[in-house]
C-alpha cells in the first residue's frame, strides 16, 4: 500500500493514523477534515471548556505536529467517493486516489427544524458550537434544554453551576432510559432535580415564541409555557455519511462494517461515530458514539486494512463516562435486554453507588456514580470470557428495587 487516506480529522481519524504508523505503514498518509482545526478532544466541550476552565489550545490532541509525517487537507471535507477506484472528491474541487481509505467522518448534531436559524438556539458538537454557546451562560438567565441525553445533561449541569435557571424538556417518561434503563435513568434524573434543574418528561413542543430572531419561550402540548433566554437542542446525532450516497459503500444506520471495521469494498474501512460495526457478542450491528470506541477500534480497522488475513478480535466492552454536578458517571457494557439491576455498593440517594445489570445470571453492564475503583473492577469482569456470576456480595445501601422505582417517580417532574 502506497497511499492511505483518512477521511475525518477527528479522534477516530487521528487514532487510525497513529495505528497505521505504529503497525509499520511508511507510505503517503493523507488526513482530510472539514473543520479548519487539527484533531481536538470533544468531551470537554460540554464540561470544562464551556465553563472556561480550559482553552481551545488545551483541547488539541497532537503533542508533536510532525509525529505522523502526514499531509493535512483541512477546511474542505469530502464531497463524494467512488469506491471502485477509491477516489475521494473534496468540496473545494480537489481529488485524491488512495490504495486504502479509512472513513472517520463522525456524526453531526440533529436539528429541530422549527427552531433552525434562530440566533439564541444552539447545538453542541464542535469547537465552534462551544465557542458560540459559552458566552450565553449568564447567571440569572433562563436556559431550556431540549432533550435529556448526555450532551443536554452536561450542558444543563454547566449552566446550573453558573447560576442559570435551567429546564430540561424530554419526550421520554424517564431520561437516559435507553442507555441506563428506567431504574438508574430515574436516579440520574434525580441528580438534576437535586441541583435545581426542572425536568419536564413525556413532553411535546407544539410551538415557540420569538422576537427579533430570538426564541423567548416554548409552548408544550397541554399548554405549559417555558420561558427561555437561550435554548440548547440536544436530541442526539446522526452519522456524517451523506457524502457516501451512491459511492458503492453500503450504508445502514451508518457505514456497515464487519467486526474489524471492514466495509463490503476491499481497501475501505470505517471507524468512529459514523461506523456501524458488527458486534460478535450481540450478533447485530451497532454504531458506538463514544470517545473510547473512536480511540480503541481504530487499531483493529487499520490492522484489517493493512493485513487482509487479519482475524477478528473482540472489541472491548462499550464504555462511556459523563460528569454532572461533580458526579462522575461511568458506564460499560450494553443494558439492552437486562432483567434486573443489583446495587453492589453505595447509596443511590447520595448519587454515589455502583449498579450491575444482569441478564439471567450474566452481568451485561455496569454503572458507577463516583465509584471509580469498584467500577474498574467490574469493567474488567465484563471484558473477561462470558460466565455467570453470583449475586454481588458487596453491602448495598439500597438493594430494595422498590426504592429505585420510587426514585424514578420522584425524579420525573412534570
Amino acid at each position: 500500500m502506497q497511499t492511505l487516506a483518512i477521511v475525518g480529522a477527528s479522534l477516530a481519524g487521528l487514532s487510525a493514523a497513529r495505528a497505521a504508523r505504529a503497525q509499520g505503514f511508511t507510505g503517503r498518509l493523507v488526513i482530510i477534515g472539514d473543520e479548519p482545526h487539527r484533531p481536538y478532544d470533544r468531551p470537554p466541550l460540554s464540561k470544562d471548556f464551556l465553563l472556561g476552565a480550559i482553552t481551545a489550545e488545551d483541547l488539541f490532541l497532537e503533542s508533536d505536529a510532525d509525529e505522523l509525517q502526514a499531509e493535512w487537507l483541512l477546511g474542505a471535507g469530502a464531497a463524494s467517493l467512488d469506491a471502485s477506484s477509491r477516489t475521494i472528491l473534496l468540496r473545494d474541487g480537489r481529488s485524491l486516489t488512495a490504495d486504502g481509505i479509512v472513513i472517520a467522518t463522525g456524526a453531526k448534531a440533529r436539528q429541530l427544524p422549527i427552531l433552525a436559524g434562530l440566533s439564541n438556539v444552539f447545538t453542541l458538537r464542535t469547537l465552534a458550537d462551544a465557542q458560540s454557546l459559552a458566552p450565553e451562560l449568564v447567571p440569572g438567565s433562563r436556559m431550556a434544554v431540549i432533550g435529556a441525553g448526555f450532551i443536554g445533561a452536561e450542558v444543563a449541569s454547566a449552566a446550573a453551576s453558573r447560576g442559570m435557571e435551567v429546564t430540561m424538556i424530554d419526550t421520554k417518561a424517564v431520561p437516559f432510559a435507553a442507555q441506563l434503563g428506567t431504574e438508574m435513568g430515574g436516579v440520574v434524573a434525580g441528580l438534576h432535580a437535586a441541583n435545581g434543574v426542572e425536568l419536564i418528561s413525556s413532553a411535546v413542543i407544539e410551538d415557540f415564541y420569538s422576537g427579533e430572531g430570538n426564541v423567548t419561550g416554548l409552548r408544550l402540548a397541554g399548554g405549559r409555557y417555558v420561558a427561555a433566554d437561550v435554548v440548547v437542542v440536544g436530541i442526539g446525532a446522526e452519522p456524517n455519511t451523506g457524502w457516501l450516497e451512491g459511492s458503492g459503500v453500503e450504508l445502514r444506520g451508518g457505514v456497515l462494517c464487519d467486526a474489524m471495521g471492514r466495509t463490503g469494498v476491499p481497501g475501505i474501512v470505517a471507524v468512529g461515530d459514523c461506523a456501524s460495526w458488527f458486534d460478535l457478542a450481540a450478533g447485530t450491528h451497532r454504531r458506538v458514539e463514544h470517545w473510547t470506541g473512536a480511540l480503541e477500534r481504530a487499531a483493529l480497522a487499520v490492522e484489517a486494512l493493512l493485513d487482509s488475513d487479519a482475524t477478528p478480535k473482540p472489541a472491548k466492552p462499550h464504555y462511556f463516562w459523563s460528569d454532572q454536578y461533580g458526579v462522575k458517571l461511568q458506564f460499560a457494557g450494553h443494558s439492552a435486554g437486562y432483567d434486573r439491576v443489583e446495587i453492589e455498593a453505595g447509596d443511590v440517594l447520595t448519587h454515589s453507588c455502583l449498579a450491575v445489570y444482569y441478564r439471567g445470571d450474566f452481568p451485561v453492564a455496569v454503572l458507577g456514580m463516583n465509584q471509580p475503583r469498584l467500577f474498574t473492577k467490574w469493567r474488567r469482569l465484563l471484558a473477561a470470557p462470558a460466565r455467570p456470576l453470583g449475586t454481588p456480595t458487596g453491602q448495598a445501601a439500597c438493594a430494595d428495587a422498590s426504592a429505585l422505582v420510587a426514585l424514578v417517580g420522584a425524579a420525573a417532574v412534570s
